[in-house]
C-alpha cells in the first residue's frame, strides 16, 4: 500500500515537474519569437510613418502621423513594379530549379564510392571555395566570352552552383544507404533511373532546405543586375528599388546643396517601405517549406 502512494506522489512530482518545465520553455521560446518579430514590427510601423515624424521622434511599434507617402513613391508607376515582380519570380523560379538540378546531380556523383575521380572532383569544388579569379575576370568572361551582357542568364548563371550548398547536398546524399542503389542496379535499372526514382524522392528535406537558400539568393540579389543589365525592363524588383532609392538620395543631396528645404521627400521612410515590399513574397513562401527546412538544417544531428 505505501508503494503505491510512493509511486504515486512520485508520479505526481514527475508530472508537476514535465508541466512546469513545459510552461517556462513556452515562456522563453515566446520570447524570443517576440523579440524575433519586434524590428519587423517596427519596420512596418516605420514605413507607414512621416518622414518629419521619423526624423525628430525615431522609430516605435506604432506609425507616427500615418500616412502613405513613401509607398505611394513605390508603387508611383505599378506597371513597373509588376514587371520588375515577373523579372524576379522568373528569375528565383528558374535559377532555383536548374541549381537544385545541377547541385543534386553533382552531390550525387561525387557521394558515389564507385566513382573513380570523386575526390579528385571533390577537391576541385573545395578549391574555388578558397581561391577565386575575382570580379574583373569574371566580368570578362561573362562579358567579352559568353556575351551575356543585358541578359537574364547573367543573373541566373552566377548563382546555380554554390560550392556550400553542394557539399550540403552531399551530406544528405550520404545517408541514403548504399544498399537500396546496388538492389536496383540488381534489378536492371540505370544511373538516370536510380536517380529519378530512388533519390529524388528521399531528397525531400535536402532539397527544400537548398531550395529555399537558392531562392533567396536569386531574389535578394541586385549586385549581378547593376554589373551586367543595362534596360529597365529587365531590372528585377532589388535592383528596381535599389535604384529608386539611389535616385531619391540624389535628388535630396542636390536639392540640400542648392539651399532647397526637402524635409517632406521620405528617404528613410522609402527605405522602410522598399524592405516591406521585397520581403513579402518570401514570408509567404516560408511556411510551405518549414517542415522540410528544419528536418533539413538537423541532417547529422541524430543517427538513425
Amino acid at each position: 500500500m505505501k508503494s503505491k502512494q510512493l509511486a504515486k506522489s512520485q508520479r505526481i512530482k514527475r508530472g508537476t515537474a514535465r508541466f512546469s518545465f513545459d510552461i517556462l520553455s513556452y515562456l522563453v521560446v515566446g520570447l524570443i519569437a517576440i523579440l524575433c518579430l519586434l524590428p519587423f514590427i517596427i519596420l512596418i510601423s516605420g514605413s507607414f510613418s512621416s518622414e518629419h515624424a521619423i526624423r525628430f521622434t525615431g522609430y516605435g511599434l506604432f506609425p507616427k502621423e500615418f500616412t502613405l507617402e513613401a509607398y505611394k513613391i513605390v508603387f508611383k508607376t505599378p506597371i513597373t513594379i509588376l514587371r520588375a515582380y515577373g523579372v524576379s519570380i522568373f528569375i528565383t523560379t528558374a535559377g532555383t530549379a536548374v541549381g537544385l538540378m545541377v547541385l543534386t546531380l553533382s552531390a550525387y556523383v561525387i557521394s558515389r564510392k564507385d566513382f573513380k575521380y570523386r575526390n579528385q572532383f571533390s577537391f576541385f569544388f573545395y578549391f574555388t571555395t578558397l581561391f577565386n579569379g575575382g570580379m574583373v575576370s569574371t566580368y570578362i568572361f561573362y562579358i567579352q566570352y559568353l556575351h551575356l551582357k543585358d541578359n537574364f542568364l547573367a543573373l541566373i548563371l552566377p548563382g546555380m552552383l554554390n560550392v556550400f550548398y553542394l557539399l550540403i547536398m552531399r551530406s544528405f546524399v550520404s545517408v541514403i544507404p548504399t544498399a537500396l542503389i546496388e538492389s536496383a542496379k540488381i534489378d536492371g535499372a540505370g544511373e538516370f533511373k536510380i536517380f529519378s526514382s530512388i533519390i529524388l524522392p528521399l531528397l525531400k528535406s535536402g532539397l527544400a532546405t537548398i531550395g529555399l537558400f537558392l531562392a533567396l539568393g536569386y531574389w535578394n540579389d541586385w549586385y549581378n543586375a547593376m554589373l551586367y543589365i543595362n534596360t529597365s525592363e529587365k531590372y528585377p524588383l532589388q535592383y528596381m528599388l535599389y535604384d529608386l532609392l539611389q535616385r531619391t538620395q540624389a535628388l535630396t543631396r542636390i536639392s540640400s546643396q542648392a539651399g532647397i528645404l526637402v524635409e517632406n521627400l521620405p528617404t528613410n521612410t522609402l527605405k522602410l517601405s522598399m524592405a516591406v515590399v521585397a520581403t513579402g513574397p518570401i514570408i509567404l513562401i516560408y511556411p510551405f517549406v518549414q517542415k522540410y527546412f528544419v528536418k533539413g538544417i538537423t541532417i547529422g544531428s541524430v543517427k538513425g
